[in-house]
């Protein structure tokens, strides 16, 4: 829903409904800090580029700022607002499901409603792939650091000290793939049928409700958007 929420309302709104929907709820599970600080990381590198090619070569309206031969647009900054913004909620979502959802119950409640293995393991797969990253690059560079390698200082000197760290990271990633697949053939991954699971999960009546408005609050927006897009 709040995917839904993000493309189908005005692009003020989409920074609006980050700060009153995501970050409550995750002040609620308690990982507002790490889901801040991490979102804050993935933003930026989208955000400034966006920023300069949307605001200066927009091309037509109102000009803010001029720096020398180039014009600053209102019209490049209203848009590149509104896309940054939508990467926000992207993945604050994202950040957010991934940070207080267990993978059990997950993929338990996906195998109930008749995904396939091999989707489900994919979904899994993309949840865990950025903490097991970093989880694999911090034990690399405190190996690094044991032996000597200098990874702090100056942004040059962190660059260089990311050379040493690729091709570990990159072989460390193939044995992981290596033993993820050999664990799914012993749990008998590939096993057609019904299969029992260790994992049960407490379904309510008010959740089965609650999912439902959000999911009709959901294809309501985009049917708004639809409309608004074929009428303007």
């Amino acid at each position: 829903m709040l995917l839904a929420l993000a493309f189908a309302v005005p692009w003020w709104a989409c920074a609006l409904t980050l700060f009153l929907l995501v970050f409550p709820l995750a002040a609620v599970a308690q990982v507002l800090g790490p889901l801040a600080r991490t979102l804050w990381k993935i933003v930026l590198p989208f955000a400034i580029p966006i920023l300069l090619i949307q605001g200066f070569f927009w091309g037509e309206g109102q000009v803010l700022f001029t720096l020398g031969p180039l014009s600053f647009y209102r019209a490049g900054l209203i848009f590149a607002a509104a896309s940054i913004a939508r990467i926000a909620m992207l993945g604050g979502c994202f950040l957010l499901l991934s940070m207080t959802t267990r993978v059990d119950m997950l993929m338990r409640a996906l195998v109930e409603r008749g995904l396939p293995s091999q989707a489900l393991y994919l979904v899994v797969t993309t949840l865990q792939l950025v903490p097991r990253f970093q989880a694999q690059a911090h034990r690399i560079q405190d190996a690094q650091r044991t032996r000597g390698l200098e990874t702090e200082g100056t942004l040059w000197r962190r660059a260089q000290a990311l050379v040493p760290l690729i091709g570990p990271l990159l072989l460390a990633s193939l044995m992981d793939v290596e033993e993820r697949a050999l664990a799914l053939e012993a749990r008998g991954f590939s096993r057609r049928g019904p299969r029992s699971s260790l994992v049960t999960l407490h379904d309510s009546a008010g959740q089965r409700w609650l999912r439902r408005f959000l999911w009709t609050l959901a294809v309501a927006l985009i049917l708004f958007r639809l409309f608004a897009w074929v009428t303007r």
